[in-house]
């Protein structure tokens, strides 16, 4: 009789902590979809608030010429119009999320001036996400042009 209790305790907690899990997992991965879109956005805009807010403090970017750029790097040329977005798609996302952190891969065509050469084209993009204190940051990007 014990040994019944104990299982029907336990098939319970099973039964309210798998889909509580399940959900909080599809919850991340829309979150992580939205901050995609919004850092789109923010990029065309070259919102610098956006980026010194979701971006964390040791972002680094690796750009598709093979170039580092760290937050504070990335926020200036934005600030002095070093980089400029004109156009940007997304397609093809994938978001894979492991607890607190997230993985996007994206294809992204995009139109943009940097340093003032203009450049249109494809890149498939990797983003590192981890939650800090209960919101998600941007720890890296990396960028590969995709030949045509």
């Amino acid at each position: 009789m014990k040994w019944n209790r104990i299982a029907l305790v336990l098939i319970t907690v099973s039964l309210l902590v798998v889909p509580q899990a399940w959900s909080q997992g599809g919850n991340a991965e829309q979150q992580i979809k939205t901050l995609l879109d919004q850092t789109i956005a923010a990029q065309l805009k070259a919102d610098t608030k956006f980026f010194e807010k979701i971006d964390a403090d040791d972002y680094t970017t690796i750009r598709g010429d093979g170039s580092v750029l760290t937050k504070a790097q990335e926020i200036e040329g934005f600030k002095s119009g070093v980089i400029k977005y004109e156009a940007a798609d997304l397609k093809d996302v994938k978001v894979r999320v492991y607890g607190n952190t997230a993985i996007t891969t994206v294809l992204l065509t995009i139109s943009n001036i940097r340093n003032g050469k203009p450049y249109s084209g494809t890149i498939r993009s990797t983003r590192v996400w981890v939650k800090q204190k209960g919101n998600w940051k941007c720890v890296a990007n990396q960028a590969t042009r995709v030949s045509q």
